[in-house]
């Protein structure tokens, strides 16, 4: 079995976080965050 070469792995990690943070530039870190918030009030009974 081959490996992968290095600068595979490299450019796959870089469009990883470059794909996270066009997210947080585009403010879905908040949106998510907001819906997490409130399934974990609603689990807990309290939502």
């Amino acid at each position: 079995m081959k490996s992968i070469p290095r600068y595979v792995t490299f450019c796959l990690l870089l469009l990883a976080l470059a794909s996270c943070a066009f997210g947080v530039y585009r403010g879905e870190a908040v949106i998510i965050f907001k819906k997490a918030v409130n399934i974990c009030l609603e689990c807990i009974g309290i939502g």
